[in-house]
């Protein structure tokens, strides 16, 4: 069975705005939130980061949904014995309904303390070894480990939920996606990739959960929706690794020069035809997904939500 979730976007909104559009989702027939783990947005035009563990504090009360962060890296700029605080304390007060999404990270968020930017291969092993040190707090019991990459000295997690937070692996690339089999409780990505979702359960997912997300711009008028998107989400469509290596929003600002509206309005669902929104999200659900989480572009969010709860959510397939 497919679920839907709504994908909150720190680059974009204020806390207090995050809070209500939650609120919006459940209202909409949304039954799961994402929310995004970010220091810096993509570029100055986004305009938002706030700290995502206040924002998930406020969502506990304001919402019955399940949370789950996507995605949050847990090598540099937070050590993970506090995102393990964190993510546990998360799960306290959602009374058990968190997930922590994790992934390698991106410079624009994790060089903000000085630190060198390790090349992916690097940043792999210092998630894994993230993930043991994680795993190990998660039972609430005192720990100490002399890692390659972390120390952790007589650490324990006082305040934890009766089961331990699943964690589940954001990936990109083969490589990676074989690690999300291997260590994770689930498996994260952004695109509709069927061949990346079997690479996930060969490599030790079977049938744990696969969760996607998209971007989409609703509107009224659907080349005012493309401009939007241009004008907002640009990065999206740059190439390669530059998502993970450029180090600040101006130079995902210079980068994005090179991204033309139609490259956009090519690659991302904007207007108010259902059927195109539907036809987006089923590519996940036909690629093997079981959550997909989708994301409204720009500042018309009740739009966006009225949209969905009467002429998309009801035509999706359970």
């Amino acid at each position: 069975m497919t679920e839907y979730g709504y994908f909150l976007s720190c680059e974009e909104h204020t806390p207090a705005a995050l809070v209500e559009q939650a609120r919006m989702a459940e209202q909409a027939g949304f039954t799961s939130l994402w929310i995004s783990d970010h220091f810096h947005p993509w570029n100055d035009e986004q305009g938002q980061s706030p700290f995502v563990w206040s924002v998930i504090g406020a969502l506990s009360e304001a919402v019955s949904l399940p949370v789950e962060t996507a995605v949050t890296c847990p090598i540099m700029r937070t050590h993970p014995a506090i995102v393990a605080q964190a993510a546990a304390t998360s799960a306290v007060l959602l009374d058990g309904r968190f997930r922590l999404g994790i992934g390698s990270g991106e410079a624009l968020n994790e060089h903000v303390l000085g630190g060198a930017w390790p090349e992916a291969a690097v940043r792999l092993e210092m998630l894994e070894e993230a993930v043991q040190v994680m795993r190990l707090l998660f039972q609430g019991k005192r720990v100490s480990h002399r890692g390659k990459y972390y120390t952790v000295e007589n650490a324990r997690l006082y305040t934890v939920p009766d089961e331990p937070v699943p964690i589940d692996i954001s990936a990109f690339g083969p490589i990676a996606g074989e690690v999300a089999g291997r260590i994770g409780d689930g498996f994260i990505t952004m695109a509709p990739d069927a061949d990346a979702v079997e690479r996930f359960r060969r490599g030790g997912g079977g049938s744990k959960s696969v969760r996607g997300g998209l971007k989409v711009c609703w509107g009224p008028d659907r080349e005012e929706a493309e401009r939007t998107a241009h004008r907002l989400w640009p990065n999206d469509q740059l190439p390669g690794e530059l998502a993970q290596i450029l180090p600040t929003p101006s130079h995902f600002e210079q980068a994005s020069r090179l991204v033309t509206p139609e490259m956009v309005a090519g690659n991302v669902t904007c207007g108010d035809d259902p059927d195109a929104h539907i036809t987006a999200i089923r590519a996940y659900t036909d690629a093997g997904f079981d959550t997909v989480y989708v994301n409204q572009i720009g500042a018309d969010q009740q739009g966006f939500f009225d949209f969905y709860r009467t002429k998309v959510l009801p035509e999706l397939p359970a």
